[in-house]
């Protein structure tokens, strides 16, 4: 187990367990009286409506590009911990997430290089969840995750 007082305590199987594929512990335990905040599913969408990661194509095609908008949902849930804590808190609070694929195939490795980058050390990232969904709200998303983080 290893202790991190900003999002509580990791635990890994031993080597001889099955190991996760990306930056992520086991298993994250937090103390009875933590606070934690609830984030909604997000998404790379930008206060103006517009898609980070989404470029429409001169046919009107769409490209989704998962490695941006992961990295743009990442930082959008940074600013929304941030925003609810008064600044106290960002990322390196969160506990749990759960994230969402249109893709898994094709962007779970996009996905993961960027979590990696927030995350290099598994055992102080938070628990994880990664689910393959029919479709997000907006056809322009392939990616959306919703979190919890301690507040304090």
């Amino acid at each position: 187990m290893t202790s991190d007082p900003s999002n509580g305590t990791g635990y890994l199987l031993p080597s001889t367990g099955a190991q996760g594929l990306a930056n992520y512990p086991h298993a994250r335990t937090i103390p009875s009286s933590a606070r934690i905040i609830f984030v909604s599913g997000t998404s790379s969408r930008r206060s103006d409506g517009t898609v980070v990661g989404c470029e429409t194509t001169e046919d009107g095609g769409r490209v989704l590009d998962c490695a941006t908008q992961t990295a743009a949902v990442l930082q959008n849930i940074e600013t929304i911990i941030k925003g609810a804590t008064d600044g106290r808190r960002g990322l390196e609070s969160v506990v749990d997430a759960t994230v969402f694929l249109t893709d898994m195939c094709g962007d779970y490795s996009k996905m993961n290089a960027e979590w990696n980058k927030i995350w290099p050390d598994r055992t102080k990232a938070p628990a994880r969840t990664c689910v393959q969904v029919a479709a997000l709200p907006n056809d322009k998303l392939n990616v959306e995750i919703k979190c919890q983080a301690i507040v304090d």
